[in-house]
């Protein structure tokens, strides 16, 4: 048998064809690894980090808000609160079914987690619910397989530990608009508030801080594993105000029951010292939603408890006005400190009758004695001689009817009218608005902080601007130094006939206000005032039958007292304002007292710590939930379910600080309260403009052919 042979050639060019083959593909598998693992390992580590790892964003603690002496008036807490993360779910409806049998979710609830989600990307933690008890943690955690995407996360939440003694002025916080957003992505984030009013929104940027961020080991299907870092925020810095809570404390309780107002200034720099409008409201229900009942409640309450009447509450001055009415005619020579004026009880002007509020009269008066009894009569002539826009710029160097910029958001400017302005608005100025613009009626109109302001230009000859916030971190404001504030360019010797006159309102036989006499031998100088808010008849008023203490409260006088102590050596300043209190001798004459002995006994500005100690209701409350207190800093404690996600929460129910489940206009509504933001101006029952630049008429000081009067007690 003949055997076949095959030639080596052809075996060797087999093999080595197979060989280059192999090393093609090994070689492209190599430089395919090579480019995998050393070129783009880098981009590769990265994307495997990305897959293992979610990195996320903090909330930042909020800044503290302090009283002068370090006592937190806005502070926070620890709070526990579900969130929910889209992404980690294929059913967002589902998980909040499954949620809901846990913990019961409210129709505006499951609204406002539906807006959220849809609003912000499906990483973005969405807010399920705040405030959670161990019980619902424990709950939840039972019930994880069933709530894919749910985590229990802790963050802070913004407490007032005085509630409603300080609402007007350290104001609220409430969870950022669409339009907040849409300005700063960074508003997105779970937990950040936003200040709506009073110092919260006034001081709101200086507050946030700065936002942190924490790194999480999730596994395949986005369960957190473990915390790998966490950076936590900035807080953000705290600001001291000149307040001094335990005054504050004290004019609250002395004006309880009563629709009032009263600020306490120190009259060397404008540092607010107390400031209360009564009644108020408590600001911490606006961080989680208020109900519909208390908005309600709020709105339809004619005494307006949303409204910071000190700043944004309009009232004719009355008599307190009466010390810029001499000063501009001095100051223009129109009269002397000696002109004697007689008082028959009235002044005729044509076949118009301006009553003074004593029927019979005072008989011949110098200006001491116009001051000191409170002559209308005496007043009239003034003015007649100054004139209307003499007395308005003398009126506006004092600090009424001007933007003062209290840094308080909502604060009024008030009128104080002039010949241009009344014929801006098509109508001739006469003779007779000058005449009752005298005694602080007609188309004036001032808030109680600028009455505070005047009467501390007044004690102090300098151009003070009232102010509340007086350190942010460690830097102490320059408005906290005396020598910064201009003097008013008046003559000390005008100043000083002004003061005397006060002096004797309140320490002279026959001075209008007695009950303001001081104890302890300290001298206050003041002025009473009333002011009308309806007209009273020419018949009436001469014969006899009016007596405005049997009208209903809603027409009655408003109750008015300027004040400044101690007399030799001026400190303190303040204004009250007591809403148809009737008269100001009777009724904000004696509050007036009572609120200087408070002050003068404390005397806060002269002081480096608080007087009386620790004042009650300053310890910041621990929560109804787990945590315990949080004062201002950075959460403490560790992770749950693998750690927080984010800190803080999102609306827990109110809608821009408005009602829960409501959608409510930002701004005023027509009674003056305020949906959706902050409590801005708007009308006080019987005494503030409502709307417009021109009031419906005089305040109670328009006088007709008829013969009405605005005659009043002083």
């Amino acid at each position: 048998m003949r055997r076949e042979t095959r030639p080596a050639g052809v075996f060797t060019r087999r093999a080595l064809l197979l060989m280059g083959g192999q090393i093609a593909i090994l070689g492209g598998l190599a430089a395919k690894l090579y480019q995998v693992q050393v070129v783009e390992g880098a981009r590769y580590a990265t994307l495997a980090n990305e897959n293992r790892i979610s990195a996320r964003m903090i909330a930042p603690p909020r800044g503290r808000i302090l009283d002068r002496f370090g006592v937190p008036l806005a502070a926070n807490r620890v709070n526990w609160r579900a969130l929910l993360i889209a992404e980690q779910t294929d059913d967002v409806q589902a998980t909040l079914d499954n949620f809901a049998r846990i913990a019961p979710l409210a129709d505006h609830e499951r609204s406002r987690i539906d807006r959220e989600v849809h609003r912000h990307r499906r990483f973005i933690p969405v807010m399920v619910r705040e405030f959670l008890t161990w019980d619902d943690m424990a709950a939840i955690e039972v019930n994880a397989p069933d709530l894919p995407g749910i985590l229990v996360d802790v963050g802070t939440s913004r407490i007032y530990p005085f509630a409603e003694q300080f609402a007007h002025i350290v104001g609220y916080v409430a969870p950022p608009s669409e339009a907040d957003v849409a300005e700063d992505p960074l508003l997105a984030l779970p937990g950040i508030r936003i200040g709506r009013a009073g110092i919260e929104s006034q001081q709101d940027q200086v507050l946030r801080g700065r936002a942190g961020a924490v790194q999480l080991e999730v596994n395949a299907v986005g369960r957190v594993i473990r915390e790998l870092d966490r950076q936590e925020g900035l807080q953000g810095e705290e600001v001291g105000l000149s307040i001094d809570s335990g005054l504050q404390q004290a004019v609250l309780n002395r004006l309880a029951g009563e629709s009032a107002s009263a600020v306490v200034l120190d009259c060397r720099n404008g540092e607010v010292m107390a400031m209360v409008s009564n009644p108020s409201f408590d600001p911490s229900l606006f961080n989680s939603g208020v109900s519909q009942a208390q908005w309600v409640e709020w709105t339809k309450d004619r005494r307006t408890p949303l409204i910071n009447k000190a700043t944004a509450g309009l009232y004719a001055p009355g008599s307190t006005f009466k010390m810029a009415v001499p000063l501009a005619g001095l100051e223009s020579h129109a009269i002397t400190p000696g002109d004697r004026i007689t008082c028959p009880g009235h002044l005729d002007i044509g076949d118009t009758r301006f009553h003074c509020w004593r029927v019979g009269g005072h008989g011949t008066l110098d200006l001491r004695g116009g001051i000191k009894n409170s002559c209308d009569v005496y007043f009239y002539e003034v003015a007649r001689r100054t004139g209307i826009d003499r007395i308005a710029a003398m009126a506006n160097r004092l600090g009424m009817g001007t933007q003062l910029a209290i840094d308080l958001p909502g604060a009024r400017t008030g009128l104080i009218p002039t010949r241009e302005w009344r014929m801006g608005h098509g109508h001739a100025w006469n003779i007779g608005d000058t005449i009752v613009s005298g005694i602080g009626q007609g188309y004036i109109q001032v808030t109680p902080l600028q009455l505070a302001t005047y009467a501390a230009r007044l004690a102090s000859g300098r151009a003070v601007v009232p102010h509340l916030t007086r350190r942010v971190g460690d830097a102490l404001q320059p408005t906290a130094r005396a020598e910064n504030w201009p003097g008013l360019g008046l003559p000390e010797r005008l100043l000083h006939i002004m003061r005397e006159g006060m002096w004797a309102v309140v320490n002279e036989p026959g001075g209008t206000a007695p009950l303001a006499r001081l104890p302890n031998g300290v001298q206050m100088a003041g002025k009473t005032g009333s002011a009308q808010v309806r007209r009273v008849s020419r018949e009436l008023r001469e014969h006899g039958h009016f007596n405005s203490e049997k009208l209903p409260w809603e027409y009655r006088p408003h109750a008015l007292f300027v004040a400044f102590a101690p007399y030799e050596a001026p400190r303190y300043a303040l204004a009250v304002v007591v809403e148809h209190g009737n008269a100001g001798a009777a009724a904000a004459a004696p509050v007036a007292r009572d609120l200087m002995t408070a002050t003068l006994s404390r005397d806060p500005a002269g002081r480096n710590e608080s007087p009386a100690g620790p004042v009650a209701g300053t310890t910041v409350p621990g929560a109804s939930m787990p945590g315990g207190p949080v004062s201002g800093g950075p959460v403490s404690g560790g992770p749950v379910s693998g750690g927080p996600v984010s800190g803080g929460a999102v609306s827990g129910g109110a809608v821009s600080g408005g009602p829960a489940g409501g959608s409510m206009p930002r701004g005023a509504t027509g009674d003056g309260s305020v949906t959706g933001g902050a409590p801005l101006g708007g009308a006080v029952a019987g005494g503030a403009v409502a709307g417009g630049t021109e009031p419906a008429g005089p305040a109670g000081g328009a006088v007709t052919a008829q013969g009405a009067s605005p005659g009043r007690s002083p």
